[in-house]
């Protein structure tokens, strides 16, 4: 990282930091005359944590705090929910972190307002189950249901959560629109029968702009994700990978995907699930056999569970329509902050 970069992240983190404890009337001091042995508590390792950090079970005054229900945040038109997983190299999810943990520039300029912080959000979810039913994965597909069904029964623990599933060959077909009946998404992904060539992209571009598009500028925000679950072949789309990623981004979704090439070797396809899911915020997952596959469901169930979310307002925002960068930074570099790239500002 430059000098330049690394002063643009630090001058944010404390105009950031500082416009949050002018809420709370104190002015912390600016990071950069911070050594390692005098950084803030919550920045260190779990473990290591004073009792006086603020943190869910001990709430402090002005300090947004998360809930066991879903939380509600009304959106003006000039606001950006972005919502984020902190882990540390090993995966492991860090909680408790506070907002002056982070450094955020926004089209390369640090907020103009943050609105609210909240730790461990439980927003009500949007998961699109999108999976490969393709010839060249039938061996392993009876596994890929079961797999499938069981994460839907984990992760829908609210009335309010919904899914949808969709199954793909030359063409995408839903075989379960919208809902939280877990009988009826069961049967939807029984439903899926192998068979045909690969339209990967075609089938994720179509799952955004038709399910998960709907609602992107919702004023109350969810947290919405397509869990994708194919070797990441494609032999017959006409989409590109570069749209796909841009209308994930419109339609504000992160994806996760499960890959289902068990050779020791990674090829073309799995660099294919990496990028998708890197770029839109998400993660890929490389179980190690077909039988593995229900970890990676319970990794991706964990994490939709247990993370931040911060609103603010952009510096010099326009509705214009378009595309503005998200740089979100973990100021204790043993931690790494996961987000979305960047998202589309609305017209007018």
């Amino acid at each position: 990282m430059s000098r330049n970069l690394l002063g643009l992240l630090l001058a944010a983190a404390f105009c950031w930091a500082a416009a949050s404890a002018q809420q709370n009337g104190t002015l912390p001091p600016a990071p950069a005359a911070q050594t390692p042995a005098a950084q803030s508590p919550a920045a260190q390792s779990p473990a290591a944590q004073s009792p006086a950090v603020p943190t869910l079970a001990t709430p402090q005054p002005g300090q947004p705090q998360s809930d066991e229900t879903p939380t509600v945040v009304h959106l003006g038109v000039n606001e950006v929910n972005l919502i984020f997983t902190v882990t540390d190299k090993h995966g492991r999810y860090i909680p408790n972190l506070q907002q002056s943990d982070f450094a955020l520039l926004d089209d390369q300029k640090a907020p103009a307002k943050v609105n609210s912080f909240h730790q461990q959000i439980n927003l009500p979810l949007r998961v699109g189950i999108v999976i490969d039913a393709s010839t060249s994965i039938r061996s392993r597909f009876q596994f890929e249901q079961q797999s499938a069904t069981e994460f839907l029964l984990g992760v829908l623990k609210s009335r309010s959560d919904k899914a949808f599933v969709m199954g793909f060959d030359v063409t995408p077909t839903v075989t379960q629109d919208w809902t939280n009946n877990i009988d009826a998404l069961q049967t939807g992904v029984n439903r899926l029968r192998p068979g045909g060539g690969t339209a990967l992209f075609d089938a994720v571009y179509t799952a955004c702009r038709d399910k998960l598009l709907e609602g992107a500028r919702d004023r109350e925000p969810v947290r919405k994700a397509i869990v994708l679950i194919s070797d990441g072949d494609d032999n017959q789309s006409r989409v590109h990978p570069d749209e796909v990623i841009k209308e994930c981004e419109r339609a504000e979704t992160i994806i996760y995907a499960i890959s289902t090439n068990w050779t020791p070797s990674r090829g073309k396809g799995d660099s294919v699930l990496t990028q998708m899911s890197e770029s839109t915020g998400g993660r890929v997952f490389f179980p190690p056999s077909v039988e593995e596959m229900s970890n990676s469901f319970k990794d991706i169930e964990e994490e939709l569970r247990s993370q931040y979310a911060l609103n603010y307002t952009p510096a010099d925002f326009k509705s214009d329509g378009a595309f503005r960068t998200i740089y979100l930074y973990c100021n204790d570099r043993r931690y790494s902050a996961r987000a979305k790239k960047g998202y589309f500002a609305p017209r007018p």
